[in-house]
Order: C-alpha cells, then structure tokens, then sequence
C-alpha cells in the first residue's frame, strides 16, 4: 500500500485530501493541529493512518494512540522512558508500533544494516523501519538484502520490515520494498511537499504499482436473507397457531425447499413482497400422516424435519432429497434420535443404520419421538440437535438434553432465538473454560445443557429475518484485499455464526468501521497472517481462506474436521483450490496453513493467483469464494459451476458484479 505523507496541512486541508488516499502518515511534528483536532482526525477518519512526530512532542503522539491511530511511528533514538510509555501504551490502545531508524549520511555495511534492524526489534517495534540515504546502487543493495535476513528470536520478517534508501539512487527501493513485503511504503503528496530526499509522488507510485489492476470499491449493498434464520422461521410459523408474518424475506433454493415442506404439512403461506403471511397448522398432536417429505438440497431442513415429524406424524416417513445431499453424510444423526426412540434407516432398508459405515439421505424414520433425559454428542454439528430444541417442546413430557463437545454452537442459539419469538421457553446452560466464562469465547465450551419444558405450542409471531453474514463475509473479504466495501443493513449484535469474518478481518488487519446509520464499511489496510478457529463458523473456511492468500505471512485456521459433510469435501475442495492457484498450504490435522502475500506484493512481483478453469464441487460457498480470488488473478477464473449459488444466494453474481 502507498502511504502518503501529510505536512505544514491544517485539519481542513488534512480531511479534504484523505478520501483520495490508500493511508496518510500525519507529520504531527509539522502539521498546525490542536489537540482536539488530534483527537477527531485519529478518531473518525476511515484510512490507516500513520500518527509521526519527531523529535519532543510526546503528547501529540500520545494523543494520537489514544484516539486510535493504527500506526505510531517513534524514532529508535527516543529517550527510553518515553520508548517505555509509548510501547505500552501502543499494547494498550491496539496501535501498531513503527520503530524507525534513519541514517541521513549513507548507507551503513550488511553488518551495520542489521544491528540496526535488530534494535528495532529490541525495543518494541511491531515494524522496523529502516532509512538510510542511498548514493549508489551498492547501497540500494545493501538495504534491499535486509528482507533476506532472519534475526534470532524473529521467526519472519515478512510484513514486519520497511526499508528504503532516501536520494535518487534509492529511489527504487520505495517500490522494491512492497515487492520483498513491506506492508507499505511512503509517497509524497506532490513533487513540493515530499518528506525525504528522493519521495516519489503518491499518483507516480500508483500508476508504477497497479497499472491496469482494477479495485474492488461498492457502496450502498444489502444482503439477502439469513437461510439459517428463514428456515426455521418458516417451519415454526408453519407449526403455530395462527398467522405469522416473516419480513424481510429473500428466496434462495433452501429457504424455498422450507417453504415447499411447510405447505406439505398443512400450513398455508402467501407472499406480498419481502414478507411471508405463514397460517401454521398448531400441534397436531401425531394427527400428520405424511409419509415422505422433500428437503430440496438442505441438509438443515433434513435435519431439522427428522425430530419435528417424529414428535408430530402419526407414521414412519421418508426423508428424500437431491443434488449434493444424497452425496453428504449424515452418521451422527442415527445415535442421537436412537436416543430418544427414533431409528432412522438409508432408504427403504428395514435394518437400522447405527453401526453402518454410512448414512445419507434418502432415509426412512420410524418410531414417535420420546421426551426424557439424555446425552449427546455435538462434534457432528449443530443441526440435528436444533431439530430436537424445535421438536422437544411438542412432545408431552419436559426432557433434559446435554450436548457434549459442542460444534457450531451459535447456530443453536439461532434456533432458540426463534423459539422464544415464536412462544417456546427453553433454558441452556454452558460449560467450559475460565477463558469462556470471562470472555463468552465459544471456542471454550465443553457442553451445553437444555432444559426443555413439554406440552407448549408455538404461537404465531410477526418476525424479521436478518440479513445473511455468511454472503456478507465475500463482500467484506473482497472489499479488504482490494479496496473498499459498505454493506447496509447489516445487524452488529447478531448471534449468526458468521459474524465471526468481523473478528478475522480485524485479527488480520483491514480497517472496519461502522457508519452513524449503522452502515458496516470495511477499507483496505496492510494485512498480516493471523491465527483463527473456525470450529464454530465452518461456513466462512473457503472465503477466509482466500483472504489468508493474501495477507502477508503464515495464517493458521482451525477447524477443517467440520468440512467434510457440506456441499462438497471442502477441505479438500480448498486445499486443491489454493494449490492450483499456486498457494502454499497445507492441512496438519484439525487445521489449514496458509502462506500469503500482500496484493501489492503480488502485483509487484507477478505472483498473481493463477487463472483458468476451476471447479466449485457444485457448492455454492466455493464458487463465491472463487469469484472473491479472480480479483487478484493474472487471468480470468472460470468456473465450471456457478448457478449453485442459487442454494443461498442467486443474485450473488450480479449483486458482485455491479
């Protein structure tokens, strides 16, 4: 990314030139600005900025980092109780610390150059920045070897290093840096105002690096509906008393596949619009004699309808599906109905399935759903087990339910979130770790207990579907590698699994922001590796691992044991996809590593993901993530499967496109 340096501005003048710009470094030192005009510019600007101020004005700086700079730049030869206070407060404040070294005289030799780097590094510097003054090529040599240097105690330097040689003879080295993978390099407003001996123009440096690469900048998007939410509002309003109206309704083929399995049992559903008019069919007490449902692709609907209709038909029924599905396994289902007197056979086989070496849809339910106490296991998902908290309540007894390693927990408590809207009462209970209990991280659950009362009805209810966070993640992705994105009506306190891309991205350094009117905006900023787990948002693994590509350095995501049963193998499907794509990765057990350099970086040294025909396995997560990374191809990505978006998102394209 091209920093550009802002002095002798005043903040009118400041605020009127950041919108034309990738990130400002604020000379504080040389800049006219009081301190509450400090406090807003590092406050509500939309940019990274670089808060520098040489020389004795710690306050300025200090005020800076504390209003939310994201870089603070301090000399190395700082008085060390200033260096003291401003490293801590840097880990306080979240800002990254620049520790700089500058050499206005020459270029010291290899050996110089390193103690140099090495300093930094001792005194705090999340970023080493290294400037000496270049006078011949030799030189500029000499400070572009230190990007192959690899100092004790620094595992890589990849995203942690600038540096740069001042003069004509260094010149290069501005642009020669963001290729070895510096986060950034800095540029001068015009050929009047330059900073350093030799500062290019920002507009110059622009058109050397991107050339003809195009940004990815949208504002004013709305995403479609949450599937998540819409089907199990769909099938509770069908099983109410009365008429429910569901708002903000948008189709995609499971939400629809919902629709279709809530008129097959009874329920009525008109459509004005974005709204749904649902008239369920109450509690029919086993008065249902279905016998079969289709589920469409929807391995939710599958798994939520299995305990629905056991507690609620009158007779065996089968379950029947298609596309992908039949292919998906379903071998954690068949223990935990058994548990509550519930066999489930593959197809119209008389023999139980528990003990086979797979089960898949179609599969035939036999046996009435039976309350009472039991346990178990959730490392299979959270599907079937939000199957049982819809249908529990329908039965004549309270029962008692503990789920043992738990995955995808959130999606559980988007089940009882719409239970409680729709008049059903259920308790849970979490156990874990100390560091769950504190900070409410579900990564450190160790089971669940629901307490889940008989004998209760679903009421009707006028409910609004959310918008969908897993569609939002591609927008969101895409918007931090190339440019910028406003999604609006996008809820911050939802309990959707996928609000999870708001913690990767911060954790991988974009700039998220949300507007007065609530408008999410996420802008580019350097990226850097970062270490996830996905256990819990399994949805969000291609898109993140597309973002992980491209931020600079090792990125560490967790959680690939929970891809198996989706739309496709997915670990598989994205390891495949990263290597023909030229990407180092790897799978080691329960997690993906992914080797990644900046966009920049990829520009400047022709390491552009590889174009060509790709495959989405037919899963419509994976054609969107693919679309996300022909971004930053060298070539057009062509995917051999792209009208499966329509399962979750059918505009997904034009929606991108436009």
């Amino acid at each position: 990314m091209i920093c550009t340096s802002i002095q002798h501005k005043t903040y009118e003048e400041i605020l009127a030139i950041l919108p034309s710009l990738e990130m400002a470094e604020i000379r504080l030192d040389l800049c006219p600005l009081n301190d509450s005009e400090i406090e807003e510019l590092f406050g509500q600007t939309d940019i990274p900025l670089v808060a520098t101020c040489r020389g004795d004005a710690e306050h300025k700086l200090t005020l800076a980092i504390q209003s939310g700079a994201r870089f603070a730049d301090l000399e190395i030869e700082a008085p060390p109780e200033i260096s003291r206070r401003i490293q801590k407060l840097c880990r306080e404040c979240g800002t990254e610390l620049i520790r700089s070294h500058h050499d206005f005289v020459g270029t010291p030799d290899d050996r110089g150059l390193q103690m140099a780097l090495a300093r930094c590094f001792r005194y705090g510097a999340d970023i080493a920045k290294i400037v000496t003054t270049c006078h011949n090529a030799d030189d500029a040599r000499r400070i572009n070897s230190l990007y192959s240097v690899v100092l004790e105690n620094v595992d890589s330097l990849q995203g942690r290093l600038i540096a740069f040689g001042m003069g004509d003879a260094g010149r290069e080295t501005r642009i020669e840096c963001l290729r070895r993978g510096a986060p950034f390099t800095y540029a001068a407003l015009s050929n009047t105002e330059a900073t350093a001996p030799g500062q290019p123009v920002a507009a110059e440096l622009a058109r050397k690096i991107y050339g003809d690469a195009h940004t990815f900048v949208r504002q004013g998007l709305r995403m479609p509906a949450s599937k998540s939410f819409a089907q199990r509002a769909i099938l509770a309003a069908a099983l109410a008393d009365g008429t429910s109206h569901l708002s903000d309704y948008s189709p995609c083929d499971d939400s629809e596949a919902a629709i279709k399995a809530a008129e097959a049992l009874g329920a009525r559903i008109q459509r004005d619009g974005s709204t749904l008019t649902i008239t369920g069919i109450g509690n029919p007490a086993g008065g249902l004699k279905l016998s079969k449902l289709d589920v469409g692709e929807s391995g939710l609907l599958a798994r939520l309808s299995i305990p629905v209709l056991s507690a609620i038909n009158g007779q065996p029924f089968r379950i029947e599906g298609h596309g992908t599905l039949p292919r998906r396994p379903m071998n954690s289902a068949a223990p935990i109905m058994a548990a509550f007197g519930v066999l489930l056979t593959n197809g119209d086989d008389d023999a139980p399935t528990e003990g086979k070496r797979e089960i898949h849809v179609p599969l035939t339910v036999r046996g009435t759903l039976i309350p009472g106490n039991a346990e178990v296991s959730g490392s299979g998902g959270s599907q079937l087990i939000s199957g049982l908290l819809m249908a529990l309540p329908l039965c004549s007894k309270d029962s008692s339910l503990f789920v043992n390693e738990p995955k995808s927990i959130p999606y559980m408590y988007i089940t009882l979130d719409v239970l409680r809207h729709f008049g059903i009462s259920t308790r849970s209970e979490m156990e874990g770790d100390a560091e769950l209990l504190e900070a409410e991280d579900w990564s450190g659950c160790t089971g669940i207990s629901f307490k889940v009362r008989g004998g209760q009805r679903y009421r009707a209810a006028n409910f609004g579907i959310e918008s969908d966070w897993s569609a939002a993640a591609n927008f969101l992705v895409a918007g931090a590698i190339f440019g910028s994105v406003e999604l609006e009506g996008m809820d911050m306190k939802s309990i959707q699994a996928d609000i999870a891309i708001i913690d990767v991205l911060v954790e991988a350094g974009a700039l998220v922001s949300q507007l007065d009117d609530g408008t999410l905006c996420v802008r580019r900023a350097p990226l850097e590796g970062f270490s996830i787990d996905l256990n819990n948002a399994p949805d969000l693994f291609p898109i993140v691992s597309v973002l992980a590509a491209f931020c600079a350095g090792e990125s560490r995501i967790a959680g690939l044991g929970r891809l198996a049963g989706k739309e496709s193998d997915r670990a598989v499907a994205i390891l495949d996809m990263l290597r023909q794509m030229g990407v180092e990765a790897e799978a080691q057990g329960d997690e993906l590593t992914v080797q990644g350099e900046t966009w920049v970086g990829r520009l400047l040294s022709g390491r552009l993901l590889k174009g060509g025909a790709y495959t989405s396995h037919h899963d419509h997560r994976m054609a969107m993530a693919l679309s996300v990374a022909a971004l930053g191809a060298d070539g057009p990505i062509e995917i051999d499967d792209t009208a499966c978006v329509s399962k979750s998102f059918p505009d997904f394209f034009g929606t991108f496109q436009k």
